[in-house]
């Protein structure tokens, strides 16, 4: 009679370990493209919230003083806003474009920031320049 040995063994083949590898090559080739849009689309996001928030207390200050601020710094002292706001493509509070109301001529009054815009000259997932918005 003959005897048959059976050997147990225990682990993979250098075969499957490369198809193993190849699917996740392939899957993370399909991610990060997905996961680079959705980091733009929450810097967009928190871009559009500053702005909003921004509009929403420079249009405040008018309503309580009749005149808009002069700088946004006078929304921080005047305690509108804790902080100015950090613009999420240049990474600065300092790059906002101040957007000043027309003076009539002869008017000696200073001319408020009526509007803030984005400094960044980048360009959005939808083809606007950010510097628009």
């Amino acid at each position: 009679m003959t005897d048959f040995v059976v050997i147990d063994k225990k682990g993979y083949t250098l075969l499957e370990l490369m198809i193993v590898v190849a699917i996740v090559g392939i899957l993370v080739t399909l991610a990060i493209p997905t996961f680079q849009q959705s980091a733009m689309k929450a810097k967009e996001a928190a871009l559009k919230q500053n702005l909003f928030t921004m509009r929403a207390v420079l249009d405040q200050f008018y309503a309580d003083r009749g005149d808009y601020p002069e700088s946004l710094e006078s929304l921080v002292e005047e305690k509108y806003l804790r902080a100015i706001p950090i613009d999420p493509f240049t990474k600065s509070s300092t790059t906002w474009n101040e957007i000043y109301e027309e003076q009539e001529e002869g008017d000696d009054s200073p001319a408020g920031v009526y509007d803030v815009k984005s400094g960044s000259d980048g360009v959005a997932l939808d083809g606007t320049p950010y510097k628009d918005w």
